[in-house]
């Protein structure tokens, strides 16, 4: 089997789309004579012997799939330092402790930043990689086999499954897990259950080759579509509903249809939304800090050294890094993630938060999400569509006495226990199973009026076939031709409707003390019709309708057949006026797909590779793609996915790949997840902007300082101290509340926005520092050696003042404090900051880094340039907003 990316690097060169389906070695065995498979895997039906079974171990190794390990607690720590910023801090503080190793000030203000982000980073995933293994089952499954115990003599035994090879004799029961991909040799009324990979809640039926009337013309054809309609064969991983059989191992372990999708997504995953929006992120402001740093540099070495100009140019560098930008979005994240884990949501990738938000479009599979995952009698009818008791009460009837494993759809119909009387006025005589062939069954029950009463239900095919009359109101009148072509165009318009539908007859008979058999199913009375359907959830409409309101658009991809998945859509209410199957979509190349993915809200009959091509198309077009799913069927799109989610009754391969699992099936988690995913973002665009702007327009304003001052503006230990400041009153801003209109739509990462900003409003800022140094200069006569200090503390304190403050401006894009109030942790913290900035100037660790008091004066200047400064940024943030049409 080709992995993803040949197979993508194979569509690419050659036009067409990667193959809709993996190899699967048991399918190439499906049409072969029983005599001749066994001959081709080298076995019989006596079974193999220790050393064949030893050979093969050795050969094709356990019998076990390929499974993603939680990476070591070390892996851990050391991928939470893979950041630019991180690494940009950690190269600076390096430089420092070789510049000034007597003064490590800086280098541990810096450690002590890169710590906390690491600590939240690697804490948060590794609890969360720990709780999402604690959900996988632990099962150990056993299989059933016939093995030699010697030449002569050979015996059924229990084996572990791992132990499992090819040409093993398998016998499956009804309730066995299907061990390994098995040929089927001979099947008796066997139903296999594939919602595990194909999404269908209704189990499909199963035969040996004799049974299933295969013939060679016809292989071809079969096997170019999906493998999994295979009636021969039985894939690992699905289970028996009812039935028995006795199959032989065709392929095992990574060979299997299962272990070709595990191995498909074991490995690297593909870049997110939020992976690609701190890249672009990163390095633009990288690149800002590569030009801006050079510059203040030159100037400073050209008045004042090397050494100076080389530490002064060390703190600007540090100055214009947002060096807490990994520790705030970890702590949204890790914030977003506590809030998800009070609704009973596990958040194994926190960056998934942050996709969650920005998620435009959600794909999900259809049984278990919009549907309740459980088979319900939704009508009974007569022949002519109306609802009849008569249907009802026979198809009961059948369904009680049968002796058999009862299936999905006898469980729904014995759920009207409000039937249960009539049951006492019955005993059971006799029983004819189902079979594949005959696709019905009846009972016979003494009915205590000297008759014995056969009751038959069946496939509606088969049951037209043998009713001779039909009951028409109290009436029964013989069955014509054209009565039984109404008939079917009848149950035809409820197949439309996404409804199974089976028929029930009847037949009154003498009573005889013999058995009854197949031939006694004849002449029968048709009473009407039991029309089946997984329905949806009752919250699966408002959940889709508040998705829809929060601008996130929902498709339905499922394996499920196409009739059952647009009769679901449309009462979710989701438009089902374009639908494909995964046979239209496998021939076309991706330009093609990308325009009929545009215009599709339901994929039915879809395999995973082509849910994950569907995914593929979404974001090409630029979406931010969540994928909900539980089978393993879903796991390679819940990989491509941005954001995979999941449910913790999924199969293990499933949860391996999400990025979020919920503990309960409830869509409505979904809303609150995606609004959650906005508040993250939006506090971490909030911190970004202010920040990187702030940052910018005090470079920008050391720079245009440093063309006039014959002193620095402002101490290397001194900006240090600055942007400390500065930076722990941003930890509030996780706490931070949302306006609610900017919940309202998915929000990404636009790089080109945030360059943007900076340029607007960092030099707002710097309109006032110059203003200030003039003041400085001039006004308090720092224009000598003697004031520099005056002039240092009069701009540190201007410089914290207006930087902490633009928090409360740029917040919001209403009017701070008037229309819109931050939390009252911000408000807390960022008061204290400015107080504390103020009064440092009057302390000990004031005079230790070069400051000193400044005059009482000073501080009815400053007022006034704050109070201007805020006016002239609500003005810009109105221009901007008008011009650009966002603020955050």
């Amino acid at each position: 089997m080709m992995n993803r990316s040949n197979q993508a690097a194979t569509a690419k060169a050659t036009g067409k789309a990667a193959p809709a389906h993996p190899t699967v070695a048991a399918a190439q065995e499906a049409f072969r004579e029983n005599d001749a498979l066994l001959a081709q895997l080298d076995t019989s039906l006596a079974g193999l012997n220790e050393e064949q079974i030893t050979d093969r171990l050795d050969r094709d190794g356990v019998n076990e799939v390929s499974h993603e390990k939680p990476p070591h607690w070390t892996f851990q720590l050391l991928r939470a330092f893979k950041n630019p910023f991180i690494i940009v801090l950690l190269i600076l503080a390096v430089v420092q402790v070789f510049v000034t190793p007597d003064d490590l000030s800086g280098p541990i203000i810096i450690a002590v930043m890169v710590a906390i982000s690491v600590f939240l980073s690697f804490s948060q995933e590794y609890r969360s990689s720990r709780a999402a293994e604690k959900l996988k089952a632990m099962v150990r499954n056993t299989a059933t086999v016939t093995r030699r115990a010697s030449d002569e003599h050979s015996e059924r035994i229990e084996v572990p499954v791992g132990e499992l090879v090819v040409g093993d004799i398998v016998h499956l029961a009804a309730g066995d897990m299907v061990p390994a991909d098995l040929r089927l040799l001979t099947a008796k009324d066997l139903f296999i259950s594939q919602a595990i990979l194909t999404g269908e809640s209704l189990p499909v039926e199963k035969a040996g080759p004799a049974q299933a009337h295969v013939v060679e013309s016809g292989a071809h054809g079969a096997q170019q579509g999906n493998p999994l309609d295979l009636p021969t064969v039985c894939y690992m991983g699905t289970n028996v509903v009812s039935g028995t059989a006795t199959a032989v191992v065709a392929a095992t372990g990574g060979r299997t249809y299962l272990g070709s999708l595990a191995r498909s997504i074991v490995g690297e995953r593909v870049q997110t939304s939020f992976d690609r929006g701190v890249s672009s992120v990163s390095w633009l402001l990288i690149r800002f800090m590569l030009v801006m740093v050079p510059i203040v540099f030159l100037i400073q070495f050209y008045k004042h050294g090397f050494l100076d100009a080389l530490m002064f140019a060390l703190s600007v560098a540090v100055g214009l890094t947002p060096e807490m930008l990994p520790l705030i979005v970890t702590a949204n994240l890790a914030k977003g993630a506590i809030a998800m884990s009070n609704r009973k949501v596990v958040v194994k990738r926190l960056n998934a938060i942050q996709n969650f938000g920005a998620m435009d479009v959600l794909c999900t599979d259809k049984t278990g999400t919009l549907t309740l995952d459980k088979i319900v009698l939704e009508r009974h009818l007569d022949l002519d569509g109306e609802d009849s008791e008569d249907a009802l009460e026979y198809g009961y009837l059948n369904s009680h006495f049968q002796t058999g494993l009862k299936n999905l759809m006898d469980k729904a119909v014995l759920a009207h226990r409000d039937l249960e009387p009539i049951v006492s006025r019955y005993r059971v005589v006799d029983e004819i199973p189902f079979d594949f062939q005959r696709r019905r069954m009846s009972v016979v029950l003494a009915n205590g009026n000297g008759h014995h009463l056969i009751v038959c239900k069946g496939a509606v095919e088969e049951m037209l076939a043998i009713a001779t009359k039909e009951r028409r109101g109290d009436e029964v009148v013989p069955m014509t031709d054209e009565r039984r072509r109404e008939i079917k165009a009848m149950t035809r318009h409820l197949n439309e409707d996404g409804l199974r539908v089976l028929v029930v007859a009847i037949k009154e008979e003498t009573p005889r003390s013999g058995p009854y058999g197949v031939a006694d199913e004849a002449e029968l009375t048709a009473v009407g019709c039991l029309a089946f359907l997984d329905p949806p959830k009752d919250t699966a409409a408002t959940a889709i309708s508040a998705l829809h309101h929060h601008g996130v658009e929902v498709k339905v991809i499922t394996g499920d057949n196409e009739a059952v998945t647009r009769k679901i859509c449309r009462e979710v209410g989701l438009d089902v006026e374009h639908s494909a199957q995964g046979r239209d979509i496998e021939p076309l190349d991706d330009a093609a797909l990308d325009e009929l993915v545009k215009r599709t809200t339901v994929f039915a009959k879809m395999s995973p590779l082509q849910k994950a091509r569907v995914v593929k198309s979404l974001q090409r077009q630029g979406h931010t793609v969540g994928f909900l799913g539980d089978g393993i069927n879903d796991a390679p799109a819940l990989r491509e996915a941005d954001v995979g989610i999941s449910v913790d009754t999924a199969t293990d391969i499933a949860k391996e790949s999400a990025d979020i699992i919920l503990l309960e099936k409830n869509l409505m988690v979904l809303e609150e997840g995606v609004i959650e995913g906005r508040i993250t973002f939006g506090n971490i665009i909030k911190y970004i902007k202010m920040t990187a702007s702030s940052n910018f327009g005090n470079v920008l304003s050391m720079v245009m300082a440093s063309f006039f001052l014959p002193f620095l503006p402002m101490l290397p230990l001194q900006v240090l101290v600055l942007n400390l400041l500065y930076d722990i009153s941003q930890l509030s801003i996780p706490f931070d509340r949302m306006d609610p209109e900017y919940l309202r739509k998915p929000r990404k990462w636009d790089a080109s926005d945030i360059g943007r900003f900076m340029v607007w409003i960092g030099p707002t800022s710097s309109i006032f520092d110059m203003t200030t140094f003039a003041l400085l200069w001039w006004v308090f006569g720092a224009n000598s050696d003697v004031h520099q200090s005056l002039f240092q503390s009069g701009w540190f304190i201007e410089s914290l003042l207006t930087q902490t403050l633009v928090v409360h401006m740029i917040r919001t894009r209403k009017i701070p404090f008037l229309q819109s109030v931050a939390a009252a942790p911000v408000l807390g913290l960022t008061t204290a900051i400015i107080v504390i900035g103020m009064i440092i100037p009057y302390t000990a660790i004031g005079t230790k880094i070069g400051m000193v008091q400044v005059p009482d004066i000073y501080y009815a200047w400053l007022a006034a340039t704050v109070l201007a400064y805020c006016a002239l940024t609500q003005v810009v943030k109105l221009i901007y907003i008008k011009r650009y049409g966002r603020w955050l």
